[in-house]
Formats: structure tokens, C-alpha cells, sequence
């Protein structure tokens, strides 16, 4: 009896230890070089690349979601992505900007199966030289470091423009809806895949919500969520976007990568070996937090959202404004 209560004293101890050591070792934002320094540390270490792939986001695994390879699902993402906002009916040569671009998968399958000129930016400068060391030779892909609250393009510059899961890390959600309008030529297509927080203007969160929204926010160096109607409106209040802004709630056809992204620790002992006990336990440390995106995204406190818009022509817009003035002047 006494071994057993010890036993379990010792367990506790050790829960406690773990859980006050993931709190207080939480990569919180502070600033986008918080966000920098997140990404430089998973790119050097190797071990998201590992398990993740050349993709650092969620997989799609079907409308009514079926087992599937983990790295598939990935690259399936891109490709239902492509479809879902258009862009498969764009010619070879477009043009395209790819915010958040991690280490360039989806960049390189836009260039390679599309025939697309990808332009790859994000805040790390270990991304960009991971994604350059990836990226095949003659390939029509390029990255660098750019801020996507204030890109370094010229008004108009892309075709289209394509983002996945980079909202989370910014601070100003109006800025960033404004930069990804700006650099888009008029008529251009603007497709964004992001993780969301329900609208809590609608429903607010609750006594339980709240904490774990708290985690997922600290963990990731994550300011802020969006909900996918506060976004669609900041996309819209731009004055930038011809009609409406569709969206679509991916929350099904996502919601297996998070317990999959757990799986691959166990199926793939190699990372063991190749990691080290220190590899390990940084994998581990994720688990928790993985837990609580399955949670808030089964539960309804998260949706994973699409949205797509194209891109007024604003000299057009200004010639039927003035059009209109002139014949209710005529009228009167």
C-alpha cells in the first residue's frame, strides 16, 4: 500500500512538473520577430520537417473524411485548395504570391503542376533557406523574408495571391486583409485557408473556452484568431474586393490531422534515433497542445476557414461612380 502511494505521489509530481513546464516555456507573441524565432528554431531542428513533411499545415482528407497517409493529405490540401478557389482555370506563367510559404511546399506544387510563377515570402529566414534548399533547379519558384502586415511588393503585382494558416500570427487582421488586396492586380484571385475561432460576438466564449483559447494563442506565438465572418468583413471594408468574399468551413475535412500529427510519433520511431532524447522531448512537449486543437476544433471553439475574393478594378469602380453622379445630376 505504501509503494502504491508513493508510486502515485511520484506520478503526480511528475504531471505537475510537466504541465508547469509546458506553460512556462510557451512561445508567446511579443512581436513579429517572436513569430521569426518560433519558425527559425522548428526549421533548424528538423524535427517538424520530419514528421510534418514539406508542408507545415493541416491535411485535407475528404468531404466525408477517410483514412489517409498524413503526408497525402497534405498535398491534397494544395490541390483542393487550387480548386476550390479557381486557380486551376488560370494559364501557365500566372503570377502568383504565396503569404506564409514556410518551407515552400505549396509553393513548389503551384510552380511544378500548374506551371504558376511563385513568389514564396515568410518572416524566417530559415524558412527561405530550407524552402531554396528544397526547391529543384529550373523550377519557377523564389522566396525571401518579407512581412506580410507590410509586404515589399508594389501595388498590383500578382495575379493571384494564396495564403495558408499564417493569420493566426498577425497582430493587425485589418492590415493583413489590406496588404493581400494591395498586392493583387485588379481582377486577381485571392484564396486564404486559416485556422478560426468562432465568432464570439455571436457566442461568447465560455468558462472553459476561454483557457484553452489562452494555450492555443501562447503556445504557437499566436496574438490573435479571427472568426471567418470578422475576416470576410475586414476583407470586404478594404474597398478592395468585386462583390462578396466566399468562404467555406474546412473544419471536417481537417479535423484528422491533429490526432495523425500525434500518430506519426508513434509509427515512426526513426525520429528517436535521429533526434536524440532531447528530440523527444520537444516532440512530446507539442502533444499537449495538439490535444487542444482537436479539442477546440471538434468542439466548435475553432473552424478551419476558406475564403476567396477577387479583386475590384478600382479605376472601372470609379468610372461607373462618376457615371452614375453624372446621370443623377442630368435626372435632376
Amino acid at each position: 500500500m505504501n509503494m502504491l502511494v508513493a508510486t502515485l505521489g511520484i506520478l503526480l509530481a511528475l504531471l505537475i512538473v510537466g504541465i508547469a513546464l509546458y506553460l512556462l516555456t510557451a512561445r508567446r507573441y511579443q512581436s513579429s520577430e517572436s513569430v521569426a524565432n518560433s519558425y527559425d528554431d522548428w526549421t533548424n531542428d528538423g524535427i517538424l520537417e520530419f514528421y510534418w513533411g514539406e508542408h507545415i499545415h493541416l491535411g485535407h482528407y475528404g468531404s466525408l473524411p477517410r483514412k489517409k497517409d498524413f503526408l497525402k493529405a497534405k498535398e491534397d490540401f494544395v490541390h483542393e485548395m487550387v480548386r476550390w478557389g479557381g486557380l486551376d482555370k488560370l494559364p501557365p506563367e500566372t503570377t502568383v504570391l504565396d503569404v506564409g510559404c514556410g518551407i515552400g511546399g505549396s509553393s513548389r506544387i503551384l510552380a511544378r503542376d500548374y506551371g504558376f510563377a511563385v513568389t514564396g515570402v515568410t518572416i524566417s529566414p530559415q524558412q527561405v533557406r530550407r524552402a531554396q534548399e528544397l526547391t529543384p533547379p529550373g523550377l519557377n519558384v523564389r522566396f525571401q523574408v518579407d512581412d506580410a502586415l507590410a509586404l515589399s511588393f508594389p501595388d498590383a503585382s500578382f495575379d493571384a495571391v494564396w495564403s495558408i494558416e499564417a493569420g493566426p500570427h498577425m497582430p493587425d487582421k485589418a492590415q493583413f486583409a489590406t496588404e493581400l488586396l494591395r498586392v493583387l492586380k485588379p481582377g486577381g484571385i485571392l484564396v486564404v485557408a486559416d485556422w478560426n475561432q468562432r465568432d464570439d460576438r455571436q457566442i461568447p466564449l465560455n468558462f472553459w473556452e476561454k483557457p484553452v483559447m489562452r494555450q492555443l494563442l501562447d503556445q504557437w506565438s499566436h496574438p490573435a484568431f479571427s472568426s471567418i465572418e470578422g475576416f470576410s468583413e475586414l476583407l470586404e471594408a478594404t474597398g478592395l474586393v468585386a462583390g462578396e468574399v466566399t468562404t467555406a468551413d474546412w473544419t471536417a475535412e481537417t479535423l484528422p490531422s491533429w490526432l495523425d500529427s500525434i500518430w506519426q510519433g508513434i509509427i515512426r520511431p526513426a525520429g528517436i534515433f535521429r533526434f536524440g532524447l532531447s528530440g523527444l522531448i520537444k516532440s512530446l512537449r507539442e502533444v499537449p497542445t495538439f490535444l487542444l486543437m482537436r479539442l477546440a476544433f471538434g468542439t466548435g471553439l475553432c473552424r478551419f476557414g476558406m475564403f476567396r475574393a477577387v479583386r475590384i478594378d478600382v479605376a472601372a469602380r470609379e468610372v461607373v461612380q462618376s457615371s452614375s453622379i453624372d446621370r443623377a445630376v442630368v435626372h435632376s
